[in-house]
């Protein structure tokens, strides 16, 4: 099954790199929100740590999950 995957960044997030490059290496397709350019998405999901990681409309995860996790709320 394809989940829908957002992550909402903010202008140079490292963190934001290392989600992106853990979703790579899973090969799952995300898209990448700049809550700067895009403020509606901080009213739908009010996040104080980038990265935000929305899957299927759901904020499921703040800042960095572990791998695992990541994995089993994709799989």
């Amino acid at each position: 099954m394809n989940h829908k995957i957002e992550i909402l960044t903010t202008p140079s997030c490292s963190n934001c790199v290392v989600v992106e490059k853990m979703l790579d290496e899973m090969n799952v397709p995300y898209d990448v929100i700049d809550i700067v350019e895009k403020p509606e998405y901080l009213e739908k999901y009010p996040i104080f740590m980038a990265p935000g990681i929305v899957i299927d409309g759901k904020l499921e995860f703040t800042g960095i999950p572990k791998k695992e996790e990541l994995s089993e709320k994709i799989s």
